[in-house]
């Protein structure tokens, strides 16, 4: 009798379960849904700017931009629309995985573009740099006899004359003092 009896209640709780589980109401598509491509614009910009947030928060702040704000009325779109179309677009799953794919399809090639910016000016730096050794290697291969050039410079400085006829110069002594 008893295994009568849970196998009557097993089935009375699969029926409510699956009875109350037909009840699911799904998001009706919105009036003013975000067309996918534009959904694909403002969460890779979100993304971004979440990024930033994470990396230099203090900088972020610093500049005044608040994240969502910025999406708004960078892209004319108010809170009430993004949270609709971001709810309708989750419960149409296979769309809203092609969205976030498309997110990181082009946030991947951004990264890559920035690589390959930043490889581009890492070796215009490194030639600058090299340019700037092989300038100063060429100056000192000229070889200019420091010694030479300051007998030149003193003979200039003093015509030969008879010592004799010169006024004698004081000479000057200097005193350490303790």
């Amino acid at each position: 009798m008893t295994v009568n009896l849970k196998n009557i209640v097993a089935l009375f709780l699969l029926l409510v379960f699956s009875v109350s589980c037909q009840d699911v109401k799904k998001t009706e598509k919105p009036d003013d849904l975000i067309p996918e491509n534009k959904m694909i614009d403002v969460l890779t910009e979100l993304s971004l700017l979440h990024a930033a947030r994470n990396y230099n928060k203090f900088k972020l702040e610093e500049t005044g931009i608040k994240p969502k704000e910025y999406i708004y009325e960078k892209f004319n779109i108010d809170s009430l629309q993004f949270e609709r179309s971001n709810n309708y677009y989750a419960e149409q799953y296979t769309q809203y995985e092609r969205i976030f794919d498309s997110v990181k399809v082009r946030i991947q090639a951004m990264k890559v573009r920035l690589d390959s910016l930043r490889e581009v000016e890492t070796k215009r730096e490194d030639s600058i740099k090299l340019a700037q050794k092989d300038s100063l290697k060429i100056l000192d291969s000229l070889g200019i006899d420091s010694d030479s050039l300051r007998a030149k410079i003193r003979k200039v400085e003093r015509p030969d004359q008879d010592s004799l006829l010169l006024p004698p110069t004081p000479v000057r002594r200097e005193i350490d003092s303790i």
